[in-house]
């Protein structure tokens, strides 16, 4: 194969790029901006935002540990299906539990599917200040239970591909930095 064959062969090259982190850590917010940058170096590129899976894909389930857990499998599914054929895959999910998103994880590797793991590690004081669904006042206010990161459980990743602290940046950098990771590993 030229070089030539073998970088065009790589821009067809799908990929799952999972970002994790509690609610309000900037997850969609990042993917969105890298799904921009993406798009304009003309990968095919989708989000898998996780409220929007819960409503279309998801609806039936709630919020207990198997349900969670098979809410993750199936966008662990529909991401990897999509990234096999050549799609560039950002799902910005909380994804509470590390089995479930290793069990994702060995899914692509099974398929050989490139799966990068993003921990968005953004601290649950900054999550609850910028509230953007209005969940942290509402757990606060005993309205909610079972709020990722307060009242149920968060397992950040251990050893994730990538850990952007995304407070302590723009969006743009933090985009910036994910897409160097990308290129790096002939994703982008």
């Amino acid at each position: 194969m030229s070089a030539g064959q073998d970088t065009a062969a790589r821009q067809r090259a799908g990929a799952t790029v999972w970002l994790t982190g509690l609610p309000s850590a900037g997850k969609t917010t990042l993917a969105r901006a890298l799904a921009a940058r993406l798009t304009a170096q003309g990968r095919r590129t989708e989000v898998l935002d996780g409220d929007e899976i819960r409503t279309f894909l998801s609806s039936g389930l709630g919020f207990s540990r198997e349900d969670r857990d098979t809410n993750v499998q199936r966008i662990g599914f529909v991401s990897q299906l999509l990234a096999s054929h050549g799609v560039t895959v950002l799902v910005p999910v909380i994804a509470p539990y590390e089995a479930s998103r290793e069990a994702v994880r060995k899914r692509h590797e099974a398929e050989g599917t490139e799966y990068v793991e993003v921990h968005v590690a953004t601290p649950v004081d900054v999550c609850s200040q910028r509230d953007v669904k209005g969940l942290y006042a509402r757990q606060a206010a005993g309205e909610i239970t079972g709020l990722t990161g307060v009242d149920d459980p968060y397992e950040p990743p251990r050893d994730p591909d990538l850990r952007i602290e995304a407070h302590g940046r723009s969006v743009e950098e933090s985009a910036a930095q994910l897409h160097t990771l990308l290129q790096e590993r002939g994703l982008a």
